[in-house]
């Protein structure tokens, strides 16, 4: 086996070895940018096109036009077919030029490109629909199908990648606006796409967040809707009387104004029947207690005192919240395991609580003629009770109550957890990223 090495002093180089040399400094390719114009094809007179000035490599040679040069497609034939306006490099005759490969009639598969490693090299720089019975090319018939190089990196079409690529050679594809790399058998994208599918531990459902809708959005909507309770102002209503003959009427207590404070009683009485909150039993006169309460209960006033605001919890003895269950008997909070059985996980979905409101509202009178508490703000129980239930409170007759906002802080909890895993997985993907 004979071993060559070139190219040195007084050594014979054939144009073989010089090609064989060069076309691995360069790809066979427009030397050019891809949106430059560098043997670009247009539209021209009658079946002629125009080849614009360029540079290019054909198999490790090199052909440079400077002006810009017609060629004349072969006249059109009674069925449609596709030509190619090429480059073609003849080591025979030493030349690069410029020519057209006719395609079949009634195939609109263009002809194929020769491509020999010592002979004849062919590099398409456009296909050419050719119309029936057509007597001109328009730049519609035209489409672009140069080779761009300049740099081992490549930039082309789809149609017009490297034809005998090398195994990691990497180039950007101008019509899918990515880059892409030869893996052996296919052209890659170097970066995979990611879609749902592809990714690990999603949801199954995803519950509603507060949102709002366009009425022109929103279907089976009514033609027509009955006026709801509304006001108006006394100046936009019009026909009205300029006086008033007083009927038979009452007023609400809130709109009376210059009522008095306080009332002293009249002399009166009740049935004991008609006495309300009245208790069940009680204690026997003319003793006293002492820190304890009456009727059963088994709650001591802190230190013998009704000033709990006032005493310290850091002494001895164990402090505890307390409970007033429904039937008026004060109860302790507890959260020992042995106070609890069966105990299991809860789902709570971390969108069930953000969807949670804060209201501001003001407060009903106890007493008719009391003020109102005005700008008091929390949640409404009725709307806390459509996506977190658990800790919605029921009266005796089966009516939504009250709201346990001790046990929000407790559902407030996966939210946190399910923050803080979303939070991970995100720093892990910025460093993969990153890397």
């Amino acid at each position: 086996m004979a071993i060559t090495s070139y190219p040195f002093d007084a050594q014979a180089i054939t144009e073989t070895q010089f090609s064989q040399m060069f076309r691995e400094f360069q790809d066979s390719g427009v030397v050019a940018s891809y949106e430059a114009s560098g043997f670009l094809v247009s539209a021209g007179t009658a079946m002629a096109v125009n080849v614009q000035p360029g540079l290019a490599f054909l198999r490790g040679h090199m052909v440079q036009s400077t002006a810009t040069e017609p060629v004349t497609i072969p006249a059109a034939s009674t069925q449609v077919r596709v030509d190619r306006v090429i480059l073609r490099l003849d080591p025979a005759v030493n030349s690069i030029v410029l020519a057209v490969k006719q395609g079949t009639a009634g195939s609109t598969t263009p002809p194929a490109l020769t491509q020999a490693d010592t002979g004849i090299y062919e590099m398409a720089l456009a296909q050419i629909t050719v119309n029936a019975n057509v007597t001109s090319i328009t730049s519609g018939d035209i489409t672009s199908t140069r080779s761009i190089t300049g740099n081992r990196i490549g930039s082309w079409a789809t149609v017009t990648r490297p034809a005998s690529p090398r195994k990691g050679q990497l180039g950007y594809n101008n019509n899918t606006s990515s880059w892409e790399f030869w893996n052996g058998s296919a052209w890659t994208p170097l970066l995979s796409s990611v879609d749902w599918g592809t990714l690990s531990g999603t949801p199954t459902v995803f519950p509603p967040s507060a949102h709002t809708h366009k009425w022109g959005d929103i279907t089976d909507r009514p033609s027509s809707l009955p006026p709801s309770g509304h006001t108006h102002d006394w100046s936009q209503v019009t026909g009205k009387p300029t006086s008033y003959v007083p009927s038979a009427h009452g007023h609400d207590w809130d709109v009376i104004t210059g009522k008095p404070g306080s009332y002293p009683p009249s002399s009166h009485s009740h049935t004991w029947a008609s006495v309300t909150s009245k208790p069940t039993t009680f204690p026997p006169s003319g003793h006293s207690h002492g820190s304890y309460l009456e009727s059963g209960d088994t709650i001591s006033w802190a230190n013998g005192t009704k000033r709990v605001h006032a005493d310290s919890v850091s002494g001895s003895g164990t402090y505890y919240a307390v409970w007033v269950q429904g039937d008026g008997t004060f109860a302790r909070n507890t959260s020992s395991r042995r106070f609890k059985q069966n105990i299991r996980d809860i789902a709570i979905a971390p969108d069930a609580v953000l969807s949670l409101r804060t209201r501001v509202y003001d407060r009903r009178p106890k007493d008719e003629g009391d003020d109102y508490l005005r700008d008091e703000f929390g949640l409404i129980a009725e709307e806390v009770a459509e996506t977190l239930p658990e800790i919605v409170t029921y009266d005796e007759t089966g009516r939504i109550d009250a709201l346990r906002y001790d046990l929000l802080g407790v559902a407030l909890l996966p939210v946190v957890q399910d923050q803080s895993a979303r939070i991970e997985r995100l720093e892990r993907l910025v460093e993969e990223l990153t890397r």
